[in-house]
């Protein structure tokens, strides 16, 4: 992949910090929650960096969820697993709103599936031997930790805490965040 000097510039000027925090996953039934993924995704683009996107709140990890499922045709109804895990990271950049629009976002599409520009963020950030990424989410009021396998010790900086099984129909329903069905 072919970096953008002037981003990978303006990156370098953010002070990564440690995170320690409890973060929440929601995975279909019978995936590792600790497993990270090369499918890509809104900060990284496929098959690049392996990644585990999690979110700090529960409701922030449902409504992602529900949100790409409820894309598939036919939906799917089978219930999903909520995790919540403890998570550590040693070099974590924190971008806020403000941030990502001065580095080209458009927030007016930030909760598309329009994702180029943050995938090149998201890549300069795992370039620059960063472990994880803080930014708002884009389905829900609280923040999403992208943690970057290949600079992150998962095997002793994650801790799985919890599972439990949510039927996300209900929730995403109840929640307001239910589009219709694909017809």
């Amino acid at each position: 992949m072919i970096y953008d000097k002037d981003l990978l510039d303006r990156l370098s000027a953010y002070a990564p910090v440690g995170y320690l925090n409890t973060v929440y996953r929601a995975t279909r039934a019978g995936l590792n929650p600790l497993t990270p993924s090369l499918a890509g995704g809104r900060w990284v683009p496929k098959d690049t960096t392996s990644v585990l996107y999690t979110s700090t709140a529960a409701d922030g990890a449902l409504s992602e969820v529900s949100f790409h499922l409820s894309l598939l045709n036919p939906r799917p109804t089978k219930p999903v697993m909520l995790h919540r895990i403890r998570a550590t990271t040693r070099k974590t950049l924190r971008l806020l709103r403000a941030d990502l629009i001065e580095l080209g976002v458009e927030w007016h599409k930030y909760a598309t599936l329009e994702y180029e520009r943050c995938q090149m963020i998201g890549a300069a950030v795992a370039f620059l031997e960063c472990d994880g990424l803080v930014v708002p989410s884009a389905r829900w009021d609280c923040e999403s930790l992208v943690i970057f396998s290949n600079n992150h010790g998962l095997d002793q900086e994650l801790e799985l805490e919890h599972s439990e099984s949510v039927d996300w129909i209900s929730w995403a329903t109840q929640n307001g965040v239910l589009p219709p069905p694909i017809t």
